[in-house]
């Protein structure tokens, strides 16, 4: 299995990426991970409020939100969340969540 490092932590991640060890998520996995997924910089609080956000409804139903729950939950629309996360929702904010690799249309 692929593994990632970070700030000197090795993760276990799936061919695309995403996290095994979801109980290993921390905000400085996703910080790190940020740069790999072409976010330059310090994640902002629009990014805090995504990845927070998808963690919270995950942890709640057991898969990953909707594009258009995430959407109407946040107040953030389709363009906006791709300015935050270049590579998408499904891609880059689950990625950086900390989840694993969604089913179906997030």
């Amino acid at each position: 299995m692929p593994q990632l490092e970070i700030d000197g932590k090795t993760y276990e991640v799936d061919e695309d990426g995403f996290l095994q060890e979801l109980d290993k998520w921390n905000r400085d996995f996703a910080q790190g991970y940020a740069a790999v997924e072409g976010i330059e910089g310090t994640l902002t609080e629009d990014h805090w409020k995504l990845i927070d956000y998808i963690r919270n409804y995950y942890t709640q139903f057991g898969i990953a939100p909707m594009i258009r729950k995430m959407c109407k939950d946040t107040g953030f629309n389709l363009k906006q969340i791709y300015e935050l996360f270049p590579s998408g929702p499904a891609k880059g904010a689950c990625k950086l969540a900390g989840l694993s690799k969604p089913t179906g249309c997030v």
